[in-house]
């Protein structure tokens, strides 16, 4: 018998990620969560949406097992510190065409969807996003809360920090440092390190803005 979980969120994000966890089989959704309360005794992708945060607390045979399927870093890290606060288990979500090295370790509730690769001694943080066709060479290091998005690549031994996001078709080149809350634009080319806190876009990646 598959293990129930729910699903904290109900938009286009968790639409990708009910997929996988069908895909992967390894669950059962029981039901969704959203803060939109709007949303609450809807149908959302084939599932029901339970509610808030108050409703789930309240529903005392709820599954202790929880997937955050929310596509913003900030959101989402608060949403599964909420719910491991509350007594959750976080767990993983990988679509079955991804592909993962030797020694490679996914923190708890980190999804790793269709087609994306993972190289050989990768560490992925808590509550990450390796998004579609996403590829993550040896030995990179990605913090929690991280979204690397779709056709992104990171290079050999690239650290990147906490929060950060790697938008779609951004390359960072080898034994690079990112900081923690960074947004590199889509398509950039990052060659240098970079600090915290800071949006660089374009070929080379330039900083626009630091926050």
């Amino acid at each position: 018998m598959k293990e129930k979980i729910l699903i904290f969120g109900a938009s286009g994000h968790a639409k990708v990620v009910i997929d996988i966890v069908e895909k992967q089989g390894l669950y059962e959704i029981e039901f969704l969560v959203d803060d939109d309360l709007s949303l609450k005794g809807d149908t959302f992708f084939g599932y029901s949406v339970l509610g808030g945060k108050e409703d789930l607390l309240a529903k005392v045979d709820a599954p202790r097992k929880a997937i955050v399927a929310i596509g913003s870093n900030r959101a989402r890290g608060t949403v599964a510190a909420w719910l491991e606060q509350h007594g959750f288990e976080l767990v993983t979500a990988i679509h079955p065409s991804a592909q993962a090295g030797r020694d490679v370790s996914l923190g708890a509730g980190s999804v790793v969807m269709a087609n994306a690769a993972i190289n050989a001694a990768a560490t992925i943080g808590r509550n990450a996003i390796v998004n579609t066709h996403a590829s993550i060479d040896h030995d990179c290091v990605i913090g929690d809360n991280v979204h690397i998005a779709p056709g992104a690549t990171l290079c050999g031994t690239v650290t990147v920090g906490d929060g950060s996001f790697v938008a779609a078709g951004a390359t960072v080149i080898p034994n690079l440092t990112i900081g923690r809350n960074v947004i590199i634009g889509a398509g950039s080319v990052v060659i240098r390190d970079l600090p915290d806190e800071v949006t660089v876009v374009g070929n080379p990646a330039k900083v626009i803005s630091e926050r």
